[in-house]
C-alpha cells in the first residue's frame, strides 16, 4: 500500500450492527478521527447500517443511528468490521438475511477496491464471503478455534496483535483494533503521525506478532 499524498481523502466505513461491541468500534473509530484532526482532510469517518434504525451495541447500553446505510453509504476505500460476543456473531453468521445483504455490501467493497479491516470477532462475520480464503488471519484468541473451523482454507494465525495482507487486515481482541488502525495510519502517513496520536492517547502501542 503505498503512502497517500496529504491531500488524499479516504473514506473510512464503520459498520454497525445489532449488538456490536463499544471498543471494537470506537477505539480504531477515534484513532482515524484523531488523525484527521491532525491531519485534515486526511480521513473521512462515518457509520454504515443496514437500515438507518438506530444500532443497540454490546448489553444494549447504547443505541448508534447509522450515518449512512448500505444503499447510500459513499464509497469506502477502508471497511471497518467491529466484533461483538461470538454468540452474537455466529447469529449474524447464520442469518440469511445479514449475509445476503450487509455482507454483501461489504464483499461488493472489496470487489470493487475497499480495504477490509476487521477487529477482534469482526473476522468470523466474514466467514461466508470468500474474502477470507487464502489469507492469513486472526482474531480474539476466544475464538480462534471456531475461526478455524469455518474458515478451513486460511491460516489462522496465533498469539499476533494484528496480521496484515493488503487489502484484508484483521485483528486480535479488542484493544488490537486500535493498534491496526495506528499501524494503518503510519503506513498512510508516517510514524509521526502515530506518535502524536499515542501521545494524546497516552497509549501503549502494541505490534503486530
Amino acid at each position: 500500500m503505498k503512502p497517500l499524498k496529504n491531500n488524499e481523502t479516504m473514506n473510512v466505513a464503520f459498520l454497525v450492527y445489532d449488538q456490536v461491541e463499544v471498543l471494537d468500534l470506537n477505539g480504531p473509530l477515534d484513532v482515524f478521527v484523531k488523525a484527521n484532526v491532525i491531519l485534515p482532510g486526511s480521513y473521512h469517518c462515518y457509520t454504515v447500517g443496514k437500515t438507518n434504525e438506530p444500532i443497540h451495541t454490546e448489553a444494549n447500553t447504547m443505541a448508534i443511528i447509522p450515518t449512512y446505510t448500505i444503499h447510500n453509504a459513499p464509497k469506502a476505500d477502508i471497511i471497518v468490521i467491529p466484533g461483538a460476543n461470538p454468540d452474537h456473531v455466529i447469529r449474524h453468521l447464520q442469518d440469511i438475511d445479514f449475509q445476503d445483504t450487509v455482507m454483501n455490501w461489504v464483499k461488493d467493497g472489496y470487489q470493487n477496491g475497499a480495504v477490509i479491516f476487521t477487529v477482534c470477532t469482526g473476522c468470523l462475520l466474514l466467514s461466508k464471503t470468500g474474502i477470507l480464503e487464502n489469507h492469513e488471519i486472526t482474531t480474539h484468541a476466544m475464538a480462534l478455534d471456531a475461526l478455524e473451523q469455518y474458515n478451513p482454507k486460511s491460516c489462522v494465525k496465533r498469539e499476533v496483535r494484528y496480521v496484515d495482507q493488503e487489502k484484508l487486515i484483521t485483528t486480535a481482541g479488542i484493544t488490537a483494533g486500535i493498534d491496526a488502525a495506528l499501524y494503518l495510519i503510519g503506513k498512510h502517513h508516517g510514524q509521526k503521525i502515530v506518535d502524536t496520536i499515542v501521545e494524546i492517547f497516552e497509549y501503549q502501542q502494541g505490534i503486530a506478532g
